[in-house]
């Protein structure tokens, strides 16, 4: 099947829209259709700096009247509840870690207290929050394992008293080493909350998908729907090693068949988390929608998705013991993957909120997850390597993220996650967002702001480019960069024709390497993309982002 996605066509219509603001006007409305209004609301004063009318955002408008494919994907899924609703400050039962032998400030580990209270608290059923009280917690002294605290049950909270001063601390005094000989990335993390059943690297299909599908469509057609149920979450698998199928998903370019083994080998994955919604015969109808074109003739099928529910980390403050100069892949691993702190591993509905991370080679991993929101976090201190990621992931909101020490990749997406927001996020100017290749797609970075620098995304040049379609970046502002033209397209640093608008900053772009870069230098309207598709979809702006905005003042707790 001809490749769905034919974003240079679609753009020729909207360019004859460029000089103009976004209407005010509403265009007339299909009965069934909700109404969509011309110009969300955007937070700020929009009159303190130039703002140039978008002709993607009134593309997407007109679409969702006409039931036509935008250019610009529905990215307001992402996050915790579908980005619907507040995360809750819940009222669980506590299990506080210094009951069971926890002592803070003495310098001795205390990893053996939390196992314990994580026993227990696993044994009382679901529903526990696990709570430290104020002070140093020492989870890694020199006697502890070189492994994981794993964490496994639904609606379990890791609770500090605060990640500011006065609040908790948990220490890393030294770091895990690698598990795998020249694997630099295998160290295990400090903490792991994951999913403990059966194995899930070879997943229950459950059924194949009969009929195609265009990007953004909310709709498959199954071979059955025997014994699939409304609100069950599926992963969606893709997968075709064809040449055709290769070739189609890096067009216009060709296929660098010298040095993408990997990806030439697996070839095409693609993975999205989707929730059942409705059943109306052998179509199943998804809360999402569909971030990838579906041909059914490369053998979608649909799984059955392992995961924990209702998880969070929240109050904490990290801290790692790495204090030299940071060197990239240096041989022993400590560099790579010493001092990770958090795996957030087939995770749905979960969150990491107010925590800092101090001195870390990696902040947090959200991995095989979905709906998951990693929201006001820093990373400070010592440079490291990663700050959060998104990896294999579907949905994930990463926001309000500081990444202060500079990461060697900052705040982004790994391997195949897709329909990722990275928003409101800040990195040092010597640092990137991460890209780390091995078919991330459908990535929003929504007015963010850092360095734009070439060989920062990551990720080996035998998995293909570090990105593939729909990367967006929206009022993006570049900060600490010398400019010139960046070169979207060579050896490590491979971005598949990104849709650029409102980029401020110095750098420029070929024209030939965009699917659009619209109004360069100046912001566009709306401010925020995520905020604005979430307000159409929803007819109003969620209470949460407006309450989460009025805190933006106050200090950590």
């Amino acid at each position: 099947m001809k490749y769905l996605r034919q974003l240079p066509l679609m753009l020729l219509p909207i360019m004859s829209l460029l000089p103009t603001a976004c209407s005010d006007d509403n265009t007339s409305q299909e009965p069934d259709k909700p109404e969509i209004p011309g110009k969300p609301e955007t937070p700020g004063n929009p009159d303190s700096e130039p703002i140039a009318g978008c002709a993607l955002w009134e593309n997407y408008l007109a679409a969702h009247t006409t039931g036509k494919e935008a250019t610009l994907l529905d990215f307001s899924y992402a996050g915790y509840e579908y980005g619907e609703r507040e995360i809750p400050d819940v009222d669980y039962p506590v299990f506080l870690v210094d009951d069971y032998g926890a002592v803070a400030n003495d310098n001795k580990s205390d990893r053996a207290a939390l196992e314990a209270a994580i026993a227990a608290a696993t044994k009382a059923g679901d529903k526990a929050i696990i709570r430290f009280s104020a002070g140093r917690y020492n989870l890694r002294s020199a006697d502890d394992p070189n492994k994981s605290i794993t964490i496994s049950g639904d609606n379990i909270i890791l609770q500090g008293a605060g990640s500011g001063e006065g609040g908790t601390e948990i220490f890393m005094e030294y770091p895990n080493t690698l598990t795998q000989a020249n694997a630099l990335w295998s160290a295990p993390e400090l903490i792991r909350f994951t999913y403990m059943g059966a194995n899930t690297d070879n997943q229950l299909l459950l059924t194949k998908v009969t009929g195609n599908a265009a990007r953004g469509s909310h709709q498959l057609e199954v071979a059955s729907t025997s014994g699939l149920y409304i609100g069950q979450r599926l992963l969606l698998k893709g997968s075709s090693k064809s040449t055709e199928a290769i070739a189609q998903e890096v067009t216009p370019y060709e296929v660098e068949t010298s040095e993408w083994k990997t990806f030439i080998n697996e070839g095409v994955q693609v993975n999205e988390y989707l929730t059942i919604e409705r059943i109306e015969g052998n179509t199943l109808k998804f809360k999402e929608p569909l971030m990838h074109c579906v041909d059914a003739a490369w053998g979608w099928t649909l799984h059955r998705y392992q995961h924990h529910v209702g998880c969070g980390i929240e109050d904490i403050a990290f801290r790692g013991n790495f204090q030299e100069p940071y060197i990239h892949h240096e041989p022993s691993g400590i560099h790579d993957s010493g001092y990770k702190m958090i795996a957030f591993h087939r995770q749905a509905n979960g969150w990491i909120r107010r925590c800092r991370f101090i001195d870390v080679i990696e902040a947090a991993s959200v991995m095989l997850s979905t709906h998951v929101s990693v929201l006001d976090c820093s990373i400070e201190g010592h440079k490291g390597h990663a700050a959060i990621r998104s990896e294999a992931s579907s949905h994930v909101l990463l926001a309000y993220i500081n990444d202060q020490a500079g990461q060697e990749h900052s705040t982004g997406v790994s391997k195949t996650s897709i329909g990722t927001v990275i928003w409101k996020c800040t990195t040092a100017g010597t640092s990137t967002f991460e890209s780390h290749s091995s078919q991330p797609r459908a990535t929003l970075i929504d007015d963010c702001s850092g360095g734009f620098l070439p060989n920062h995304a990551g990720g080996d040049v035998t998995f293909g480019p570090n990105h593939l379609a729909d990367l967006v970046l929206w009022n993006y502002t570049e900060t600490g960069s010398s400019g010139g033209e960046f070169n979207l397209w060579t050896r490590n640093n491979r971005f598949l024709k990104p849709i650029i608008a409102g980029f401020q900053g110095a750098t420029t772009f070929k024209p030939e390497q965009v699917t659009a870069d619209l109004s360069h230098g100046t912001k566009v309207e709306p401010l925020s993309l995520y905020e604005a598709q979430l307000q159409t979809r929803l007819r109003q702006l969620p209470s949460w982002i407006s309450n989460h905005s009025s805190k933006q003042n106050e200090s950590y707790k």
